[in-house]
């Protein structure tokens, strides 16, 4: 589905569904140096539910266009402004890493908009290492091979229907790959730029009100477990669902995180 988003063309996957004034949305948001294709078992597990699905492209990644944006509230408001271009009045919103930021922060600016949160490997404060932030600015490359490495618990099923011998860090690191081929401007950096300066966390999770679920990887070293635990509390009556696996949860386990999606917004009055 292409969508005209403040005079760009934005590019959301919608598992062949599309947004009606009698069908609940789910917009599912990205993480760093990813695009909509993270999500693909979820969207087709929601959309089997009789949802409307937009599994977004942020600009400047995938097929989306427009330069990409540098700060977490900036993300928050093209969102928002997404919702309003597909003529969506409120919607479930779930997001992976620096797309559960995104997420909170629209829910925080528009909180009649959302009817529910879903923050997948999510934490904050979102530190990025230095050493990290300086890989990705001088030598994109290697960040990736860091970044794919421990993303990955080493658990590593493949998605139903995937060929014999499919690889999920090494599809994960290939499409990291191509959208620097696509969109060279060190786009990981600025990614990374973005998570790391957000610093409306603490207020946006305290402002809460819809209910929320947080979705977990048990071995994630980029956000783990233990560095989430402010802001889980920090939202009221917030639900965690865990699996054993690394920071990558919608490739590595595909059916559990689909499910845990799915009976989340199931559930919702």
């Amino acid at each position: 589905m292409l969508i005209d988003v403040n005079g760009n063309t934005a590019y959301a996957y919608t598992a062949g569904t599309e947004p009606a004034p009698d069908r609940s949305a789910v917009v599912l948001v990205h993480g760093a140096q990813n695009d909509h294709s993270v999500w693909t078992a979820q969207a087709h597990a929601l959309a089997r539910q009789g949802h409307a699905v937009l599994a977004v492209d942020l600009p400047g990644h995938g097929r989306s266009a427009g330069s990409a944006l540098v700060t977490v509230e900036a993300m928050a408001d093209w969102l928002l402004a997404l919702l309003d271009a597909a003529g969506i009045d409120r919607a479930v919103l779930a997001g992976h890493s620096m797309g559960s930021l995104i997420a909170l922060e629209a829910a925080f600016r528009q909180p009649a908009r959302v009817r529910a949160l879903a923050l997948v490997g999510s934490t904050w404060p979102m530190k990025v290492s230095d050493a990290l932030l300086a890989t990705a600015l001088s030598d994109e490359a290697a960040a990736i091979d860091m970044v794919n490495l421990w993303s990955h618990a080493g658990i590593a099923p493949a998605a139903p229907g995937s060929p014999q011998g499919f690889w999920v860090p090494g599809a994960s690191r290939r499409l990291m790959q191509r959208l620097s081929e696509i969109h060279p401007a060190q786009l990981l950096h600025t990614d990374f730029v973005a998570c790391n300066t957000y610093a409306n966390g603490a207020a946006a999770a305290g402002a809460v009100a819809c209910p929320a679920l947080f979705v977990q990887g048990r071995r994630d070293v980029m956000t783990p477990p233990r560095s989430a635990q402010a802001l889980v509390a920090a939202i009221p009556h917030a639900r965690v669902a865990a699996f054993d696996c690394g920071h990558a949860l919608m490739t590595e386990r595909p059916d559990d995180v689909a499910a845990a999606l799915a009976d989340f917004v199931r559930g919702l009055n």
